[in-house]
């Protein structure tokens, strides 16, 4: 059922906020080391150092329009190119050095490209949101033509599709499944993962209720997820059980009931996304645990220039890049 709106468990005024002159850091990585990582779209990638300086790998204001970000084994980058009318997976080194991984799939261009994702056996999972173009045509939840890409030694195939905007993925901690965001099908999903990749069984793990739309997600060390969710600004834990409980809220009802009508009616787009009415938050969107003691939440955000952090009582998982070059 969906979390109650009415109790979160996290203030406003325990927020702090890291990092300055971003743009767009839609995704937010954190390592061992200290330093953050975001996507940034005047620099491809942004290091954020434990002193809060930031050093861009790219050239300011390149063509290449970040979304999703990976941090790999050598210290390099994945990056999810969610250009205007085209997508793709590049590879970014430190250097600047920039190279195409995956322009298209079964013959055709990518779309927009949203999430890249690599596991610790070396596969590349990508998400699509939409082939939709404009994007808001999908911001729907009758349309379902998102899709997850898998990169492995025996190529690019399409691993799992017809997902209401497809977000961001996670393997979960046992490596039985491939848990996904739906955004704007409202609710978190999970496949079967066999060894050779191929996802099947889809189930679902929740739905969420008005106002809440997925996006980003990270696991706890009790096998709950942390899920962020667009618009409303809100961070809900799932339970292993399903059952939901809110951490951090900062919206605005009378906007939200704006945002759930054009919902109803079919009607939503991007001023719904990029008007949002809050007291802090910047429309988040990423969410990583970090730290000494992996209890620091940091939070990426879609029309902020910095990232927001607070305390968790739960530590987070280390992800599979925790220990990658930083």
């Amino acid at each position: 059922m969906p979390a109650d709106p009415q109790s979160p468990q996290v203030t406003l005024e325990e927020i702090d906020f890291f990092g300055a002159g971003l743009r767009r850091p839609e995704c937010v990585l954190t390592t061992r080391a200290g330093p953050l990582f975001v996507s940034d779209w005047d620099g491809g990638v942004a290091r954020l150092a434990p002193d809060g300086a930031v050093t861009r790998f790219l050239e300011p204001e390149g063509w290449l329009r970040p979304n999703g970000i990976g941090l790999r084994p050598d210290g390099s980058f994945l990056v999810a190119h969610l250009g205007q009318d085209e997508g793709g997976l590049f590879h970014l080194l430190r250097d600047g050095s920039l190279r195409p991984l995956l322009l298209e799939i079964d013959g055709a261009p990518l779309p927009p490209s949203n999430y890249p994702l690599e596991d610790e056996a070396g596969r590349i999972w990508l998400t699509v949101s939409t082939r939709h173009q404009p994007r808001d045509l999908a911001y729907r939840g009758d349309v379902a033509d998102g899709f997850i890409v898998l990169l492995d030694e025996r190529g690019a195939r399409i691993a799992a599709e017809g997902l209401g905007y497809t977000n961001e993925v996670r393997l979960s901690p046992d490596g039985d499944w491939l848990y996904v965001n739906e955004t704007f099908a409202r609710r978190l999903s999970r496949f079967r993962l066999a060894a050779d990749g191929t996802l099947s069984g889809k189930e679902t793990v929740c739905e969420f209720g008005p106002g809440s739309f997925p996006d980003g997600m990270a696991f706890d060390s009790e096998g709950a997820v942390w899920v962020t969710c667009i618009i409303s600004n809100r961070v809900i834990r799932v339970l292993p059980d399903g059952r939901q409980e809110l951490i951090l809220e900062d919206c605005d009802p009378a906007h939200l009931d704006w945002v759930e009508a054009a919902y109803r009616d079919g009607g939503l787009g991007r001023p719904h996304l990029d008007k949002i009415v809050s007291r802090r938050l910047r429309n988040i969107s990423s969410l990583a645990f970090g730290g000494p003691d992996l209890k620091t939440v940091t939070l990426g955000c879609l029309l902020g220039d910095s990232v927001a952090r607070f305390r968790s009582p739960v530590a987070g998982l280390p992800p599979p890049y925790w220990d990658f070059a930083a």
